[in-house]
């Protein structure tokens, strides 16, 4: 049966809204704007889909750029990483999580646990399996990240709808030159200030020193860091490798001898470009990315 012309162009229309939903365009992460906590202050945080022409293993990573919680590197620490992830036939959903002094703890660990559960919720959609959806995290967004996999469990704002209703838990961790620790000795402090204020309690110090909470249902995970790196110390890392060691939890730490903090994939440092590379290695071992 031949459509009318009028119809053609409906469902051309509509093909093309269904393909600019799926990759490059913004999805609120909380319905309607609207924040449980009622923390607008003008960021509303949000999710924009990177979806590959295949996808064998029906993966997806959330990544969660850096900052300090008082920016976001969306560009190198976001999109572009969403872009190899799509190379290599990966989904990918960048977050943009609420930051700055305006919006502390627990705000951005809020939108986290909430991005992980919304790509979950919605996995039937990107043609992704719910059992394979990983949260990936730079400097202060490794911190978002490693929170969101030992803190999947509880939560301080959770809207009963059909998001709310499945796990938080990421299947497998991804760290890049993370911020692991609130402890003041080897923290980033700007990281620890614009999260939790200058005068944290004890408790939330160590609530969110997150190589004091790994457990054995923590996700495996993938660390890589530079020995040179003067922003964010190395024992970050290494503290959450060791975590996760003790636990007997699957992880991989790659300590490089030279590079800054911040260098995204690496492709710009001689000796970084290959721990992509190892990344990818990593996953395909887990089956989270096809071989090769």
């Amino acid at each position: 049966m031949r459509l009318p012309s009028l119809s053609l162009a409906l469902l051309a229309l509509l093909t093309m809204a269904a393909v600019a939903h799926a990759t490059g365009t913004a999805v609120p992460l909380w319905p309607d704007g609207t924040l449980p906590d009622g923390a607008r202050q003008g960021q509303l945080p949000a999710l924009t889909a990177y979806i590959p022409a295949s996808n064998p293993t029906k993966t997806a990573v959330v990544i969660c750029p850096g900052g300090g919680y008082h920016d976001l590197a969306l560009d190198w620490e976001g999109v572009l990483v969403a872009r190899w992830f799509n190379q290599h036939h990966v989904a990918a959903f960048v977050l943009q999580y609420r930051h700055g002094e305006q919006h502390p703890y627990p705000q951005p660990i809020d939108d986290g646990r909430r991005a992980v559960r919304w790509v979950r919720a919605h996995a039937g959609n990107y043609h992704l399996d719910a059992r394979h959806i990983g949260i990936m995290g730079f400097s202060a967004g490794g911190h978002l990240a490693a929170t969101v996999s030992t803190h999947y469990a509880p939560t301080t704002a959770l809207l009963h709808d059909t998001v709310g209703q499945v796990s938080a838990r990421p299947d497998f961790t991804i760290l890049a030159y993370p911020v692991i620790t609130m402890d003041a000795a080897f923290t980033h402090p700007g990281s620890r200030h614009n999260l939790i204020g200058p005068h944290p309690s004890p408790s939330l110090v160590h609530q969110l020193s997150n190589e004091t909470q790994v457990t054995a249902g923590t996700p495996p995970a993938f660390i890589y860091v530079t020995d040179a790196d003067t922003v964010v110390p190395p024992e970050n890392s290494i503290a959450y490798y060791v975590a996760l060691h003790r636990q007997h939890v699957p992880a991989e730490l790659h300590v490089f001898r030279a590079g800054e903090h911040g260098s995204g994939l690496g492709q710009h440092e001689p000796l970084l470009g290959v721990w992509p590379e190892l990344l990818a290695r990593w996953m395909a071992g887990l089956g989270y990315m096809g071989q090769g």
